[in-house]
């Protein structure tokens, strides 16, 4: 799985100066589209719905002067393939989408790690660290609850605010139709209503958010995710439930005290059911703390990170 050097015209660049840019195969017929920069240990970030690794633009700086940085597009996000989904879409579980990530590591060389993930890229980097624990060293989630607990305890007024979860499952093609009539709109009111609104986006980061979206695929991919999430995701997180299985990594969850995981769970007390070494707290912003609060959030993970007190 050689680390190919992406063509140097690259709309992305402009947020990540200095990054090398690579198309990597993780899987036959699937290729991840990663940055890297940086230099110390390294850390793989990760983005969620309905974004790119662009996310990071406001926090690498800093964090590329203590850590070898890996950003990744998802399958099924930015640039990263987006394959056909298979009948129990199985080729969108956390766990291919964590083996993927697995192989991206190794790939540029990589075998012991460190992840920060947001929203669906924290719900990869969970089944990341489960399936592969010798592979990640700590890891930091932003603004989930696991995928379980939210399901099982799903109240009239989370799905009213995370109507998309519901939305996006529906079986193909009716929400790729309606996603792929407007992609623009799509990512503007599935991110403008949240409590920040629009505001907290970089111009730039927002372009390559709409841009992506409207790749062909980009719509398959995303409710390809969410499909696996409400099903083969369900049975593999129940499985480890089952057999007393916790994460065992030092993790850190932060969540935004202004967001609707804050409003319909208790986050904390829910990964410290499937973990053994964790601690967390709520920052002063909404979902998109990267963007949204990046101060705030360097301040909480960084030390922690480094393997000092959170």
């Amino acid at each position: 799985m050689p680390a190919n050097l992406s063509p140097s015209a690259d709309p992305g660049e402009v947020l990540f100066p200095g990054f090398a840019s690579h198309f990597i195969e993780t899987d036959v017929g699937v290729s991840i589209r990663a940055r890297s920069g940086g230099e110390g240990p390294p850390l793989l970030l990760l983005h969620g719905h309905p974004q790119t690794h662009a996310i990071w633009h406001r926090v690498a700086p800093v964090l590329a002067r203590h850590f070898t940085l890996v950003l990744a597009d998802l399958r099924g996000y930015g640039d990263s393939s987006k394959p056909a989904g298979e009948a129990d879409h199985a080729n969108y579980s956390k766990r291919t989408m964590a083996r993927d990530m697995r192989r991206l590591m190794q790939s540029l060389g990589h075998e012991r790690f460190a992840v920060l993930a947001h929203d669906r890229g924290a719900r990869v980097a969970h089944r990341l660290a489960a399936d592969h624990e010798d592979a990640v060293s700590r890891l930091v989630l932003l603004d989930i609850a696991p995928t379980l607990a939210m399901y099982e305890q799903t109240s009239e007024l989370f799905a009213r605010a995370y109507w998309h979860w519901f939305f996006l499952i529906q079986p193909a093609p009716l929400p790729e139709r309606l996603i792929t009539a407007d992609p623009a709109a799509y990512i503007r009111d599935v991110m403008g209503r949240r409590s920040a609104g629009l505001a907290p986006f970089d111009p730039r980061a927002l372009a390559e958010y709409v841009r992506t979206a409207a790749l062909p695929g980009t719509a398959h991919g995303l409710c390809e995710d969410y499909r696996a999430s409400a099903g083969i995701d369900l049975l593999h997180d129940r499985a480890d439930r089952d057999a007393g299985r916790r994460l065992t990594q030092p993790l850190l969850a932060l969540w935004g005290a202004e967001g609707v995981v804050q409003r319909c769970f208790y986050p904390l007390a829910e990964w410290q059911r499937v973990a053994t070494d964790v601690r967390g707290h709520a920052l002063p912003c909404g979902h998109y703390i990267a963007e949204e609060a990046p101060e705030s959030l360097l301040a909480a993970a960084l030390p922690f990170l480094q393997g000092r007190a959170a």
